[in-house]
């Protein structure tokens, strides 16, 4: 372990930094209106990327590390990393956080493994479900966990139903509901997380080590880059377009994703999808 990565797994939780990172400024009681109001700022302001994992860099969860990539350099991350950022936020300020584990079903019909993080945060006597992390089809602000009715959140809704003994995340798609993903309440460790990232960001099943992956939700509509095709969801209209060679890539993933690439390092149009170089003696 190199002297940058000691301190970085031994920092502390610079609460300020992340509070300016987010662009948030209320004030810090542990209400649930607090706790939507940082919920909603974290979705809108730090964007769900891959590129660590696609650069073959090692993804690591510790809180200097964490904050070292989602607050200082500006960039995003997935849901360990975004969730887990969130829930050291959450319990300084002093919310009570369990942390779980997820089945995603979303845009798949296979049966993956749990290796999606979430967060239980009990407030005001209740419990609510609250996901930085899920990218464009997920969460703007918690879910009431217990609540059986349905939460609207600017032009989505969302749901939790119980199935085979499991909590199930869903979202509206029309008349229909899609299923996000299943969980239970049994709370995970580090340890648990680590493996399942080392999972996600190394097995060559994994969707995020060969395809481009760059998301971010704002309350008029959620962007999505996947390989080379820009999706808009406005909730009432969706467009699709691929991003070619007459593109300036960086700049529309900067002013679209809020996501800057490190210096020496460019996307380029292939035939595959977006791909990413890097000058000689960068990485």
């Amino acid at each position: 372990m190199t002297v940058e990565s000691a301190a970085e797994t031994n920092a502390r939780l610079d609460l300020d930094a992340y509070l300016r990172r987010i662009g948030y400024k209320g004030d810090l009681r542990t209400t649930r209106q607090v706790l939507e109001g940082l919920h909603l700022a974290h979705a809108t302001h730090v964007p769900f990327e891959n590129l660590d994992v696609l650069l073959k860099r090692p993804i690591r969860l510790d809180i200097g590390s964490l904050q070292a990539k989602l607050v200082a350099a500006g960039r995003g991350g997935y849901c360990f990393e975004q969730n887990g950022l969130f829930a050291a936020v959450l319990r300084e300020i002093g919310f009570a956080v369990t942390t779980l584990a997820a089945r995603v079903h979303y845009r798949t019909t296979r049966i993956l493994p749990r290796t999606h993080m979430t967060l239980l945060v009990e407030v005001d006597g209740q419990r609510f479900l609250a996901d930085v992390g899920f990218g464009s089809a997920g969460l703007f602000v918690p879910v009431p966990l217990d609540e059986k009715r349905v939460s609207s959140q600017f032009a989505w809704q969302y749901r939790i139903v119980e199935r085979g003994g499991l909590r199930l995340l869903q979202t509206a798609d029309g008349d229909e509901w899609t299923d996000l993903y299943s969980f239970s309440l049994e709370s995970q460790l580090p340890a648990d997380y680590e493996m399942a990232s080392y999972y996600v960001s190394t097995h060559p099943d994994s969707r995020f080590v060969s395809t481009l992956t760059a998301q971010r939700l704002t309350p008029e509509g959620r962007h999505t880059l996947r390989g080379a095709e820009y999706t808009l969801d406005r909730g009432t209209s969706v467009t699709k377009r691929l991003l070619g060679e007459g593109i300036d890539l960086r700049s529309f993933v900067a002013e679209t994703f809020g996501l800057t690439l490190p210096q020496g390092w460019s996307f380029v149009a292939a035939e595959a999808g977006i791909q990413l170089e890097a000058d000689a003696g960068c990485g």
